[in-house]
């Protein structure tokens, strides 16, 4: 048969036989290409042979699906235990926010302790990463180092080395010469993960790929990027603070929302195993517009500081909103709920709020935090010394319950906090805690001010 134009979108690989400006699975524009493909006919299969018989499910062999720990608590405790053999990685993240430092004290681990690790640099050369390698302390005779960019070297240095770990940084450098496309291109990412993730499930070779990302924070590349691999890792932080967070937005292996705290150094990376000292501020004498909550990432509760200032405004225009480490949106509708539903106003002064410690708080238990901190800002008066709030509060005023609150008290009990400011039946206090518990935001406000 002749061949016919087809048109495919380079982000998700939508196929379509007209051209669109938008694409329908994906909602990109001008993602749609003119790609010449042979229209084939349709055939009936046969069966064929099979790679091993069909089982019974409960004699499937699980040694082959056994996390192997890599000795870093809080990147064992994101992945589910450690890495499983065959298993394909993608940790993403902004430019120097550690990502390269973190995965070669990982390769060092391994290789210390599993067998042969292969670190593969497509953006530095070897003698750089040896230099990262001697500031860390990572250098052992089981861990072989290369620079390279073409996709067939990578294969013959898996080849030579039978490396139990492969470290690929990054796949947007490495280009496949069987397939068209620009270097970092959406096709060139495609092929090359795919060739890898093929050879890292024939050889049992756990493989680690680190990804770029696109200003909006979102993973450079086309989405199938992120259906091949079987775990994709964010590895976040703010250039200004020494804290790094490490969270599993995709785990086949384990849950997928735990999050590891990392505190970046002179010696590399080191993991924090209790990090709520860090988003709580230390200080002698309690002051207005700060409230401790307690956020819950996947199964670890965490302390966290809120703080809010209420201002005069300047005049001139509407007053300021700003916020930093809390979701925009949240905070404007526990702002507008503060004052109508607990009756503090708010309308001509500027309100800034934030959180401690460059933590990003994006759950509705701290919203009952978030209302105290504005109206201790506004009214000026600190709150009791000793405090913890935990709840959501709803467009009505009224204080909701959350998930996971009798571990959110023992942890703010085991810090030493005292009182906690709950919603009503929460459940049992954590001992040498109290718990006050108030229906709605009007209710707190009337026993805190």
């Amino acid at each position: 048969m002749k061949s016919r134009p087809a048109h495919r979108c380079t982000e998700c690989g939508y196929a379509s036989a007209k051209w669109v400006g938008r694409c329908p699975e994906c909602q990109a524009w001008g993602t749609i290409q003119e790609v010449g493909i042979p229209a084939s006919p349709l055939r009936a299969v046969a069966a064929g042979p099979v790679t091993a018989p069909a089982v019974p499910i409960a004699q499937v062999e699980l040694a082959a699906a056994r996390a192997v720990p890599t000795g870093i608590d809080e990147f064992d405790r994101v992945l589910g235990g450690g890495l499983v053999p065959g298993a394909v990685l993608l940790v993403a993240g902004e430019p120097g926010v550690g990502k390269s430092t973190l995965l070669l004290e990982v390769a060092h681990r391994v290789a210390a302790s599993n067998g042969p690790a292969l670190v593969v640099s497509g953006e530095e050369s070897a003698a750089q990463v040896r230099l990262r390698a001697e500031r860390i302390g990572a250098l052992h005779d089981r861990l072989y180092l290369a620079a390279e960019t073409e996709l067939s070297a990578v294969l013959a240095h898996v080849e030579d080395v039978a490396p139990s770990l492969l470290v690929l940084d990054s796949v947007q450098t490495v280009r496949s010469p069987a397939v068209e496309g620009t270097d970092g291109g959406s096709t060139q990412v495609r092929a090359v993960a795919s060739a890898l993730t093929a050879v890292a499930k024939s050889r049992a070779m756990t493989t680690i790929l680190v990804g770029h990302v696109t200003k909006d924070g979102a993973i450079a590349g086309p989405r199938t990027l992120e259906h091949l691999v079987d775990v994709v890792v964010s590895f976040d932080g703010e250039r200004h603070s020494t804290l790094r967070l490490i969270r599993a937005m995709k785990n086949r292996f384990g849950p997928a929302d735990e999050i590891g705290c990392f505190e970046i150094g002179d010696n590399g990376v080191a993991g924090v195993p209790d990090p709520s000292h860090l988003f709580v501020s230390r200080r002698t004498a309690p002051v207005p517009g700060s409230c401790v909550t307690v956020t819950l990432e996947g199964s670890r509760p965490l302390l966290a500081e809120v703080q809010a200032l209420v201002a005069a405004s300047g005049g001139g225009g509407s007053p300021r909103r700003a916020v930093s480490g809390l979701d925009s949106q949240r905070v404007a509708m526990v702002n507008a709920v503060v004052e109508r539903r607990g009756r503090v106003r708010l309308a001509d002064a500027d309100v800034f709020a934030a959180s401690v410690g460059g933590v990003r708080i994006a759950e509705p238990a701290a919203d009952l935090a978030l209302a105290l901190a504005i109206a201790s800002a506004a009214k000026d008066v600190p709150l009791p010394r000793g405090l913890v709030a935990v709840g959501e509060v709803g467009l009505s005023g009224e204080i909701r319950r959350v998930g996971g609150t009798g571990r959110r008290l023992a942890e703010a009990a085991r810090q030493g906090y005292k009182v906690a400011l709950v919603p009503e039946d929460a459940g049992s206090a954590p001992k040498g805690m109290r718990l006050v518990e108030v229906p709605d935001l009007g209710a707190a406000f009337a026993r805190l001010f």
